[in-house]
């Protein structure tokens, strides 16, 4: 798809989200299954799987709009996590059933793989840890080392014996374990098995980017709204240069976001090269993983200082949006995890070449090219 499809991808889902109404499912609500049914039937969980596959043939242009369209309505539906999948599953050329079965990705995965007798499937004996929307998955897959490498398997979630549990956004983030269940399995690329947790954390910094700016618009429109003293919060000096400090982490955030969804497409299309040194994005979605990661502590804080009391309550919505920012910080690396990653991408590299090889990468080397 091109930019412009990008787009109106984006806009068709601003639509769709904005005339649901209410997309933040509740505990009590569970699935959303119509919304679910609209979004397979747009395509969307085959964004990324390539055309000569059966699916969209989409570009991660596309996937950031769609990402940040979810955080932006804080959309309760595992989307990213099977098109994720998805994508996954069409590199190590492993057939899924259609897109209407909802499925995800556990990057926590512990157990083993048995070999089973003829040409009977093998069978895996292990426990998936927080499997997003676990409970309401058709399958699962997981990727597991072997002594011959590795393995990426698609497991029955109906064969699993389930222990639920939840992020502190409420999302489903389930517990499954298996017992001799009979997978599908075939060979994973090891940079691809190593670098699930860069893919996780790509997209989590495209839905935080979108919650944020979302987060902010809110907060600006009430400090515009509520009036104290006779006049307008937002017109207290006070108020104001907490409203600009958020814009400018919010703005951060989705320059970030852009660098690192770039960075990794030029990477997907093979100009390797043009990603900086090591020939991957890692470097650039450690950055802006971290960056949001940061962010998060100064929206959520703003936000809620500006609405003021009601904005704790169950039936406003803000927390919607700062809950899952809270949650997502932790997920798919901390800011513990990504500091340390660059930090020693840095000190592996070399002091002398930390200039080079930062100017090497994202925009600066998109405009050398």
């Amino acid at each position: 798809m091109s930019n412009e499809q990008s787009r109106l991808l984006a806009d068709t889902l601003t639509r769709l989200f904005r005339d649901q109404g209410k997309t933040q499912a509740a505990l009590s609500e569970g699935w959303n299954q119509g919304l679910w049914q609209q979004l397979e039937q747009m395509g969307l969980p085959l964004l990324l799987v390539p055309e000569e596959q059966g699916g969209a043939g989409g570009t991660l242009d596309d996937a950031l709009a769609v990402a940040m369209a979810l955080g932006a309505f804080a959309v309760a539906l595992p989307l990213g996590e099977a098109m994720l999948a998805r994508c996954v599953a069409a590199r190590c050329g492993l057939a899924l059933p259609e897109a209407a079965a909802p499925v995800a990705l556990a990057t926590t995965a512990t157990g083993m793989l048995e070999a089973a007798a003829g040409d009977a499937p093998p069978r895996f004996t292990g426990t998936l840890h927080g499997v997003p929307w676990g409970r309401h998955l058709h399958q699962v897959l997981a990727v597991i080392e072997e002594a011959g490498g590795w393995r990426l398997l698609a497991l029955p979630v109906a064969a699993a014996s389930c222990r639920p549990a939840h992020n502190p956004a409420g999302e489903p983030r389930d517990r499954l374990q298996f017992d001799q269940v009979p997978a599908l399995a075939v060979p994973c690329p090891a940079p691809l098995a190593q670098g699930l947790v860069y893919v996780g954390a790509l997209w989590r910094v495209g839905q935080m980017a979108g919650a944020m700016r979302t987060l902010l618009q809110r907060t600006v429109d009430h400090a515009r709204d509520r009036v104290q003293f006779g006049k307008p919060i937002g017109s207290f000096q006070a108020i104001q240069q907490q409203l600009a400090l958020f814009g400018a982490e919010v703005a951060a955030v989705g320059c970030a976001a852009q660098a690192a969804f770039r960075s990794a497409a030029r990477v997907t299309v093979g100009s390797a090269a043009r990603a900086g040194a090591g020939g991957d994005a890692h470097f650039e979605i450690a950055a802006a993983k971290l960056r949001a990661n940061l962010a998060v502590e100064t929206a959520t804080a703003v936000a809620h200082q500006v609405h003021g009391a009601i904005g704790f309550t169950r039936e406003h919505d803000l927390h919607h949006f700062t809950r899952r920012l809270l949650a997502w910080r932790s997920e798919f690396g901390s800011d513990r995890h990504w500091s340390e990653a660059l930090g020693q991408a840095v000190i592996s590299r070399g002091v002398d070449t930390f200039w080079a090889d930062l100017t090497a990468r994202g925009d600066a080397a998109a405009i050398a090219a």
